[in-house]
């Protein structure tokens, strides 16, 4: 196998999506929008690619996104990076969007990502236009996150932001694993673990 091929997964939202990367060049992807099933789906994705998807290196997203889906993908992840003895990386799911629309935010000089967040919450972050974050992620209701500035909204509730806001433009996307080679390499971080970005459904039941 060539050296420099690295496996980038995420499955953070409903899309399920796993890439082979050399070089900066996409040597294979698969990129379903499944909804749900990702535990069922992810592996065999990731078999479907060139060489069973063998690399020497693991990119994953971390989210934030659905519970199940980033726990899926970073246990994946580091199970196969543990299998085949190669390193393992995490980005955030959030930056991988903005990579998918790396032009766009730097013809307009930075953009804000908007994805859905659950419990009618959106997860909110503004990059600039060399795909760097601006700002910490937040989780917000959406009467709060539309006090954002940018004119340009990007994700799976970019058009409902400009909608409930009344301006700006939206660009609708989901993370996609083939524009990992367009993260900034300050996007990558050792010892991946799941970016929740708000507080877990289940809570522990207090003691009698």
């Amino acid at each position: 196998m060539p050296e420099g091929r690295t496996l980038v997964i995420d499955s953070a939202s409903e899309a399920c999506s796993v890439a082979l990367v050399e070089g900066g060049r996409i040597v294979d992807f698969r990129h379903e929008v499944i909804g749900r099933g990702h535990a069922e789906r992810l592996v065999p994705l990731i078999a479907e690619l060139a060489d069973g998807g063998r690399a020497t290196s693991i990119a994953v997203g971390c989210g934030p996104g659905s519970f199940a889906g980033v726990r899926i993908g970073v246990a994946a992840a580091r199970a196969l990076a543990l299998g085949w003895g190669v390193p393992v990386r995490g980005f955030s799911t959030l930056a991988l969007v903005a990579a998918g629309a790396a032009e766009a935010i730097a013809d307009a000089d930075g953009a804000l990502i908007v994805m859905e967040g659950g419990h009618g919450q959106w997860f909110v972050q503004p990059f600039a236009a060399d795909l760097t974050p601006r700002a910490g992620l937040l989780s917000l209701l959406p009467d709060d996150a539309i006090r954002a500035g940018d004119e340009l909204a990007i994700g799976n509730r970019s058009e409902a932001f400009v909608a409930r806001r009344g301006s700006g433009r939206a660009i609708a996307m989901l993370p996609d694993a083939r524009a990992f080679p367009n993260l900034p390499a300050s996007a990558l971080f050792a010892d991946p673990s799941p970016i929740y970005g708000r507080a877990p459904d289940a809570k522990p039941m207090a003691a009698a």
